[in-house]
Order: C-alpha cells, then structure tokens, then sequence
C-alpha cells in the first residue's frame, strides 16, 4: 500500500463541542501521523476554493439520498452549499494532514458516511454526530458532521494546497 497523504478540516461544531483531542486521538490510534496543524479561521476565499460551486449538485443528491423529496436537488445543493461556506467559516476550525499507508480511505473510515444518522457505530460520525441529514434539510443549513476528510488522491492534493503552504508541513 502506498503512503499518503490526506486533508482533515475539524469543523466550527467539533471545536464548539471540545471534541478536537477525541478526534484527532482516533486517527493517531489507528497509526495515521500528523504532518501538519492549525487552529484558524478560514476566510471567504479559502472556502470557496474548498467548496466550490460544483459541488451543489453532490450536496443536492446527497439529500435525496438521506429521503428529503426536493424537486430540484441542484438548486438545493446551492442553497446548502452557500449555508456550508458561512458554517465552515463561522468559528474556528482544525486542520491537518496526516499520513499514513492508503491514509485517504483509512481516514474516510475512521471519519463515517456524511450523515451522522446514518454513519455507522465506532466511526467519528457514528458516535460522536448529534445532527442529520435530514434534519439539516428542514432547517435548510448544512448537516453537522464534525470533521471534512478528503476523498481521493487528487481531492487530497488539492486540499493540502489550499489549506497549508508547503513550509508547513513536516
């Protein structure tokens, strides 16, 4: 298995909640390193670099997944997606990267489905979330889901760019 590196943004709920050091305990755990760390808050530029607006369309089908009948998940999506950049850039946030051997998919494991609801038990989602999918849609917010993790090699690459300068990895 390749060593890789990957992207994991803590989210403003899980700084909010104190669950910084119980998260970034179970990727340590499960042997993941981290080469790099920082407590801020992401400005508008950043976020909308690392959300861009391509995604609208994922969040919209995301939420027709989860059993919200939305006639247009696109158009959705956009709503959310707009409510997620303000969510993100609310309060303070962690990021970091850590590495490890097929480290992205480990993360994405470790982390649990974007729905907490629906993440399974012993993933961070699965026991710590306190929100979901579908109630985020009736409030017309983002779902609480605590932690971002990259999900492929390229994502992953990006994500690190944007996020960290390269003197700031070790």
């Amino acid at each position: 298995m390749a060593i890789e590196r990957t992207l994991v943004v803590v989210k403003p709920d899980g700084v909010e909640r104190s669950l910084i050091g119980e998260i970034i305990s179970r990727y340590e755990r499960q042997g993941l390193k981290i080469k790099a760390l920082k407590l801020f808050r992401a400005d508008e530029s950043l976020v909308k670099r690392h959300y861009p607006d391509g995604l609208a369309k994922i969040i919209g089908e995301k939420s027709v997944k989860a059993g919200s009948k939305i006639e247009n998940p696109e158009a959705h999506g956009k709503k959310i997606l707009e409510q997620l950049r303000k969510f993100i850039s609310s309060e303070n946030v962690i990021a970091m990267v850590l590495e490890g051997e097929n480290a992205i998919q480990r993360v994405r494991d470790i982390t649990g489905y974007t729905d907490p609801a629906a993440a399974e038990k012993g993933t961070i989602r699965g026991d710590l979330g306190a929100d979901s999918i579908a109630k985020a849609n009736v409030e017309m917010r983002p779902v609480k889901n605590l932690v971002h993790a990259s999900g492929t090699v390229e994502e992953a690459e990006k994500e690190i760019g944007l996020w960290f300068r390269k003197d700031e990895i070790y």
